[in-house]
């Protein structure tokens, strides 16, 4: 897992070349203005000491001065623009492999939303932490041989320094890292019981749960409070020791460097040029910071990966051939859900799916619309397997319409005819089908109006959720409990307007209405994930358990 993390962020850092280029030359230029720096510091300053004009040395001074500050206010641009474009394709990355994974994900939605946010920004900023670290190197590494030049003596002094300084690092990445990982799993564990605690408010408010809800969402804040502890008490050990490493060393160099003054090895200039180059040489322990960064960078490429590397099955690479929308399924098991279905949904018919809450009504719809994939058995439409369907042509002749649907879109209209090539005029006849055309028209902008400035009844957004299917004009229409917020006067005008519209097509409806059965050609009974039995509603009534899914009020 870390070696694939790692080559994820090798790839990450390869994204944008012209832009890492720059960035290596910005950090090249800082290196060398840093490093000669001092120099034309310590040229300056004997300058003034022996009384010769210094204005060659000064303006030299300047110059490099004012180039460090503008390499780096170059390199902070670029980092920036670089690390938003790495997270960007991080999170397309991301998103599509979710999309791929579809109602077969194993990742809670928050835990989703925590890796596409924190992850992939922890990820994408490794490029400039890279090249930061590589710049520090640099400029230690030509600081030590700088002061060797200068003094043999002084660059020994240093020296003495760097096992401290490694081991000080080393220490802090191992400490780290565990508490790096730990705070971001929980982290989005958090966030995904926060996601759940935020869909269910009305009911927790109605149940009168709130304080036992709070007390689940926040139940692992101790652990993410002992990570986040851990993280901070290493971050306070390296700073204090880099802290007193740091003058020590100056202390140490300055000692050695008064010395060469009394024997006449070194000047003024020198003295101060032999602490600048000290200050730049422990460069690298003070920056240590960066590896905490770095390493909650290959973390978060942990994390990614987690996802990127879930398996998806390969896209069907057959057409949907014409058919009346005939489904059927043979065995087909999924864990937790379904046990063995045998089922044969004709064409162009009406069948209705009731079953007590539990029974796997949803999961069985999702299967026959190809929005699942079995465990064990097989799926078709008109006699071919719903895996091995080209993906695009299978979602053009199968529309699905949710109890809660997620409208997408700018506006109104937008909504209505997402994902789907429907022009305004297939858009409102699908609106008057579902009985909301009559609602658009009355807002300010009609069709036009902004989704995000349209307040929806949960029966509104159901019935536009139902036009978008229609909008389809799809060969198989399945309504996973779509009409559930309507009334049943409101329920029967929107099936006959279905019925009317789009004739010959075939329905399979969720529902918990017994009058709804009732309209149905056929009813599907599922119990405990198996089909208890197959037949016209009024047949099925005569069953006391059958009629009992409907009068105890439960799915």
């Amino acid at each position: 897992m870390a070696g694939s993390a790692d080559r994820l962020l090798v790839t990450v850092t390869a994204l944008d070349r012209p832009r890492l280029i720059a960035l290596i030359l910005c950090a090249l230029a800082g290196t060398a203005a840093g490093l000669l720096l001092p120099g034309a510091l310590a040229a300056a300053v004997d300058a003034v000491v022996a009384g010769r004009a210094s204005f060659p040395e000064v303006s030299w001074l300047i110059v490099l001065g004012v180039t460090e500050i503008a390499v780096g206010l170059i390199g902070g641009i670029l980092t920036a623009r670089m690390t938003a474009s790495a997270t960007a394709w991080l999170r397309r990355r991301l998103t599509d492999r979710y999309l791929a994974l579809g109602t077969r994900s194993a990742f809670a939605d928050g835990d989703a939303i925590s890796r596409l946010t924190g992850d992939c920004t922890g990820a994408g900023i490794v490029a400039s932490v890279v090249v930061q670290l590589g710049s520090t190197t640099l400029i230690s590494g030509g600081s030590v041989i700088l002061l060797a030049l200068m003094d043999w003596r002084l660059a020994l002094v240093f020296l003495g320094s760097i096992p401290f300084g490694l081991m000080l690092a080393r220490t802090h990445l191992k400490n780290t890292a565990d508490d790096v990982l730990t705070y971001q799993e929980v982290s989005g564990e958090l966030a995904a019981r926060m996601v759940d605690a935020v869909a269910g408010l009305r009911t927790i408010a109605a149940s009168g749960t709130a304080d036992r809800e709070a007390e689940r969402v926040l139940r692992p804040l101790p652990k993410l409070s002992l990570a986040g502890r851990g993280m901070w008490r290493t971050q306070a050990r390296m700073v204090w020791r880099s802290g007193l490493l740091l003058p020590a060393v100056e202390l140490a160099v300055l000692a050695a460097a008064g010395f060469g003054v009394m024997e006449g090895r070194l000047s003024v200039g020198q003295v101060l040029a032999a602490l600048g180059y000290v200050a730049l040489g422990m460069g690298l322990i003070t920056q240590i910071p960066l590896l905490t960064t770095l390493s909650r960078a290959r973390q978060c490429a942990r994390r990614i990966n987690e996802v990127l590397d879930s398996p998806v099955g390969e896209p069907g690479d057959l057409g949907v051939v014409p058919g009346q929308g005939t489904l059927e399924l043979r065995g087909v098991t999924i864990e937790g859900a379904l046990d063995g279905v045998d089922l044969l949904v004709r064409g162009g018919r009406f069948t209705a799916v009731v079953g007590r809450s539990g029974a796997g009504k949803s999961v069985l719809v999702n299967v026959l619309g190809g929005l699942l994939t079995p465990d064990e058995g097989t799926a078709t439409l008109d006699g071919r397997p719903l895996d091995r369907l080209r993906p695009h042509e299978l979602r053009a002749v199968v529309g699905f319409a949710f109890e809660r649907p997620a409208l997408l879109g700018t506006t109104i209209g937008d909504a209505v005819g997402y994902g789907s090539w429907a022009g305004e005029a297939a858009v409102r006849g699908a609106c008057r089908s579902a009985q909301v055309d009559d609602l658009i028209v009355r807002l300010p902008d009609g069709y036009r109006t902004p989704l995000s400035e349209t307040p929806l009844s949960g029966g509104e957004a159901q019935r536009i959720g139902l036009a978008r299917a229609l909008a389809h004009a799809p060969r198989v229409l399945i309504l996973d409990d779509a009409t559930a917020s309507l009334d049943t006067v409101t329920e029967a005008a929107v099936e006959e307007a279905i019925e009317r519209t789009l004739p010959g097509r075939t329905r399979v409806v969720v529902t918990h209405r017994a009058a709804t059965a009732a309209r149905a050609d056929e009813v599907v009974w599922l119990e405990e994930g198996r089909v208890r039995a197959v037949g016209t509603h009024e047949a099925l009534w005569r069953n006391p358990a059958y009629q009992a899914v409907f009068t105890e009020g439960v799915q």
